[in-house]
Order: C-alpha cells, then sequence, then structure tokens
C-alpha cells in the first residue's frame, strides 16, 4: 500500500495549489491513502468546514490537526461527526472528535492517530509517548499512521523511535519546513522528521516575509497575513506491506 501523507496546508493558495498537483500525482503515482495536516487550510488559520471540503475534494482521505484544532467554534460538529477528521488526541477527552481513526477501505483498515507534542508548544496536554502507547494498541489497523504536531525535532525523533515497529509510519508535522531525514527506521517504521508545508514558497510558514521580519525586529506583535506567489506541495510516501504493517521505503515529495 502506498501511502502518502502531507504538511501542513496553508491557507486558501494552499488548498487551491493541492488541489492543482494532487489528483494528477495520486494517479500516476499509484497512491492508495492520502493523510494530510489542514490545521492551516482556511485563511488566518484553523480549519472550517468549507477548507474541509475543499481539502477532500481534492483526493484527500484523512485530515490531521494541530494547536489551532478549536480555533474555529465552526467546526466542532464537524470534528465530532466525520470519521475522516482527526485532532490530537492527547488534548482533553472533553474536546471535540477523537485522534485515534479506523478507516476501512474494505481489504483492510488503516489507522490514523494525530499527536501533539509536549516541549514549546501547548501546556496542559497529556504525556505524547504515554498517548502514543495506549493507542497504537487499541488501533483496529494493521497499517498504523501517526502524524505527530510537534515543535522540536528530538521529541520527533525520538516518538519515531519509540513507536518503531510498532507503527508502520511516523510524520512530523507543525514546523512548515521539510527535513532531509525520510527513512525506514531500523525496526520498520517509515519515518520524517517533518513533512514540510503546502503553500508559498517564498514565506516564513506561509506568512508574508516582511511581516515576520519585523516581528522577529522589534517585538511587537503583528497581523500574520499570509503570502501570495508560486506555490509547493510538501509531504513523504510510505510504501507500506500490507500484510505485515512494515514500512517498505520512506521518500520525501516536493512539487512546485
Amino acid at each position: 500500500m502506498r501511502i502518502m501523507c502531507v504538511g501542513d496546508v496553508v491557507g486558501s493558495i494552499g488548498c487551491r495549489f493541492l488541489r492543482a498537483r494532487l489528483p494528477a500525482f495520486k494517479k500516476f503515482n499509484a497512491i492508495d491513502f492520502v493523510v494530510c495536516n489542514g490545521e492551516n487550510s482556511a485563511d488566518g488559520n484553523g480549519l472550517t468546514p468549507v477548507s474541509a471540503t475543499y481539502l477532500f475534494n481534492s483526493g484527500v482521505d484523512v485530515i490531521t490537526l494541530g494547536n489551532h484544532a478549536f480555533r474555529r467554534k465552526e467546526v466542532f460538529d464537524l470534528l465530532d461527526e466525520s470519521p475522516f477528521i482527526a485532532r490530537p488526541a492527547n488534548f482533553s477527552s472533553q474536546a471535540p472528535g477523537k485522534g485515534l481513526l479506523n478507516v476501512d477501505l474494505g481489504r483492510r483498515v488503516v489507522s490514523v492517530i494525530n499527536l501533539m507534542g509536549n516541549i514549546n508548544i501547548e501546556s496542559g496536554l497529556e504525556n505524547a509517548f504515554e498517548c502514543a502507547d495506549r493507542l497504537v494498541d487499541e488501533a483496529e489497523g494493521r497499517i498504523i499512521i501517526v502524524d505527530f504536531h510537534a515543535e522540536t525535532t528530538s521529541e520527533k525523533r525520538a516518538l519515531g523511535y519509540f513507536l518503531d515497529g510498532r507503527a508502520s509510519a511516523v510524520f512530523g508535522t507543525h514546523t512548515h519546513v521539510q527535513t532531509s531525514d525520510a527513512q525506514v527506521l531500523p525496526k520498520g517504521t517509515g519515518y520524517i522528521t517533518d513533512a514540510g508545508m503546502t503553500g508559498v514558497i517564498h514565506s516564513v510558514l506561509g506568512v508574508r516575509t516582511d511581516i515576520i521580519i519585523n516581528r522577529f525586529r522589534s517585538a511587537m506583535p503583528a497581523r500574520f497575513d499570509l503570502a501570495s506567489g508560486d506555490c509547493k506541495l510538501e509531504g513523504v510516501v510510505f510504501e507500506v506491506d500490507d500484510n505485515s504493517g512494515k514500512c517498505i521505503s520512506a521518500e520525501s515529495v516536493r512539487l512546485e
């Protein structure tokens, strides 16, 4: 089975570029299943019913989220109702939605787990390692994909090795900068520290560069207006053995 994991889609411009490039890539590369982080897909961040529909209609099978999961109130009902949108599992159990999805594809079940990191990103979350340890045992599918939405590379790599041999693939999101370490870990888990970003190339995480430069120089708050211009789609393709659930290969992807 060939599974594509797409890095954070930023704004409506990122959604439009995904729509333009994903369907053909999915067809010509025989991609069976697409997981996409959509927590910044609405302009101004967050996920809305409109941006979720746009992602699904572009060929995405499951949407994962992160620290902006609950930014838009209009998505709360969608999180409770949709079997194809995951929010980080280590948020409170009282929060809308769930962090483990078991997607029945007929001949196989694919389990998708969404987690948030604990370092320098959000307070009050369950420990990501303990949450992951529990959820991989609860997953119904032999194929288990984990989106780890975290700030630090060390925490992401540590979780990759922690789940090595238990998850089919672990891909990092949140930092919007694709890393060069797509690989298969020793016990058969596909891994990349960060899948990257789908959005404007000449930006700072999708935001206009002048705004971010002035923010760093002045330390003053500023409205984060999204950049415009040429875009990229970044992600990673994992090939997974259907019977064992082990990853065979991991290859990073960048489309412009």
